[in-house]
């Protein structure tokens, strides 16, 4: 087969409809139209959205206000006071977050926030800090790491 044999298959080109030319073409008098109506005139029909009087659907729904963030990062939140159950010296990162149950998903970037006390000295890696977290885990005698 060379480029010049191809076809497109059978009945995948149809003739242009050809309207108002005579009742033996099918398509004569009124040209598919219907008798009478908007839609039947030249020029006639309605606007995109016109329900025929009844309040459109965009002006019956209340309008949406703002916007939606799409690039909005979501975080594992873990107060201060979930910390107290690990080890003293011990290393809490994610992954270990994950095993003991306090978040859901390791690969989900975690905040570490200030509610609640800490006693204990632990090294905590997580992806952010608040302040007051910061504070309360180096008053305790631990570090607080921020990894990516």
């Amino acid at each position: 087969m060379k480029l010049h044999d191809l076809r497109a298959p059978r009945g995948a080109r149809r003739p242009r409809k050809r309207v108002g030319r005579g009742d033996g073409s099918g398509h004569g008098s009124f040209s598919g139209r219907g008798m009478k109506g908007q839609n039947s005139r030249s020029g006639g029909g309605v606007r995109p959205g016109f329900e025929g009087g009844q309040l459109p659907l965009a002006r019956a729904l209340p309008k949406m206000r703002g916007f939606t963030n799409i690039f909005k990062k979501k975080f594992s939140i873990v107060n201060v006071a979930s910390l107290a159950r690990f080890m003293a010296d011990g290393e809490v990162n994610p992954r270990r977050l994950a095993e003991e149950g306090i978040v859901r998903d390791a690969n989900t970037p975690v905040k570490i926030l200030g509610r609640g006390d800490l006693s204990i000295a632990l090294t905590v890696e997580a992806h952010k800090f608040s302040e007051s977290a910061r504070r309360k885990i180096e008053a305790a005698g631990g570090t607080a790491k921020e990894i990516g």
